[in-house]
């Protein structure tokens, strides 16, 4: 017990007055794991973070071309532009850019908010942008009431010669929790 108290002193005294110690990493991370999502409002965002944390993956940011606006994302006006893009089968919403390196990564986390019970348009735009083929696709999805049933039933139809693995909803749910999903 007094070495564990000796070093744990000896540690603070080497972090110098003003600077904190680093936290130690409790993921290694992985080069092999992508997570890759769409996020209009931030709360994808958090739980891609999240699912980057938990597996040590590469986040990238599926970033529209023409950011959406509070009356963009208006779903109960018919003009507005999620609605529009919802509603028309062929619309692909432009991206900024791609990810490189694709062929490094065996695992793809695709992640979006679920709009009108399935994915957004903007993710068919990403997985059309990218060599898929042969990798573990995992779509995972932040919702207000629907579930992701739907959503990775539609991917699997739309995209039958990709390989769909079970979707993940992540509601608000903690690293430790996704971790568990996981295993």
């Amino acid at each position: 017990m007094m070495k564990k108290i000796i070093a744990m002193i000896a540690g603070a005294a080497a972090v110098g007055c003003g600077q904190t110690q680093a936290e130690p990493e409790t993921t290694p991370h992985n080069d092999k794991v992508l997570v890759a999502y769409f996020s209009a409002t931030g709360t994808t965002a958090d739980a891609a973070k999240k699912l980057a944390e938990a597996t040590g993956g590469t986040l990238h940011a599926i970033a529209p071309k023409a950011p959406y606006s509070a009356a963009d994302l208006d779903w109960r006006d018919h003009q507005s532009r999620c609605y529009v893009e919802m509603h028309d089968p062929a619309s692909r919403p432009a991206i900024i850019g791609k990810v490189e390196n694709m062929e490094k990564y065996d695992t793809v986390f695709i992640g979006f908010p679920i709009w009108w019970d399935t994915y957004p348009s903007i993710i068919a735009t990403f997985i059309e942008a990218h060599q898929l083929q042969d990798k573990k696709l995992i779509p995972f999805a932040t919702s207000g009431g629907s579930g992701i049933s739907t959503s990775v039933a539609n991917l699997k139809k739309n995209y039958p010669s990709l390989k769909w693995e079970r979707g993940l909803l992540l509601n608000g749910t903690p690293v430790q929790r996704i971790r568990d999903m996981l295993k």
